[in-house]
């Protein structure tokens, strides 16, 4: 059985751990594509975890302290994707929380995903 697409985003990354994806209750959600933009003049550090709502345990990282280089760079490209071919499953409770380590206006984040019914 298929899942709904959705799309949540696009929205900024906050300045500290907070939410950016919940799987509402009875579903189940596969990521299939994330992608992170960095608007700003200088490089951006993001952090993106899976796990408790507002968290950002040490060992729940799916993207750890990774640098997107500055808007408009010659040297690098100013967004990064992460793509989950399989999807990357999420039940009801769990939570796609992240943050970028200089400000809340900086980095841009969309989620793409599959839904399902439990």
């Amino acid at each position: 059985m298929a899942g709904t697409p959705y799309k949540s985003g696009p929205a900024f990354l906050a300045a500290a751990a907070a939410n950016i994806f919940t799987v509402p209750a009875n579903t189940y959600a596969k990521i299939t594509h994330i992608h992170l933009v960095n608007k700003n003049a200088s490089a951006r550090i993001v952090n993106l975890y899976v796990g408790a709502t507002g968290g950002s345990a040490s060992g729940t990282e799916e993207l750890a302290g990774h640098s997107i280089a500055a808007s408009g760079s010659t040297t690098a490209d100013d967004f990064y994707d992460l793509y989950y071919p399989a999807g990357l499953k999420l039940i009801a409770s769990d939570f796609l929380t992240g943050f970028c380590t200089a400000d809340a206006t900086s980095v841009i984040i969309t989620v793409t995903y599959d839904l399902y019914a439990v």
